[in-house]
């Protein structure tokens, strides 16, 4: 929750990306790119994967309003007519 920010900060945003991630992922704490090579982690039993409770409640899904949709349509609406392509999303969508 940042609605009680004063200032933009990078550091901040920073931290509640990776609050949403690990809700995301389950937990995931490590990110490891070097696929087939094995930190010899794995071999002890140690994934570097916290695991949450599988109990746990479940996370809310909070669904845009009309008015947020119609918001929304309106800046596609304003980047297709500011780029020479159209917008990316409604092109990626598609």
């Amino acid at each position: 929750d940042n609605s009680n920010r004063e200032l933009h900060g990078a550091l901040l945003d920073a931290e509640i990306l990776a609050d949403v991630y690990l809700a995301m992922t389950g937990g995931q704490v490590a990110l490891s790119l070097d696929a087939g090579q094995g930190s010899g982690q794995e071999a002890a039993g140690d994934t570097g994967i916290r695991r949450l409770p599988a109990d746990r409640p479940p996370l809310p899904v909070i669904a845009a309003s009309e008015e947020e949709l119609a918001a929304h349509e309106a800046r596609l609406d304003a980047l297709d007519r500011a780029a020479a392509e159209g917008a990316l999303w409604r092109r990626l969508s598609s």
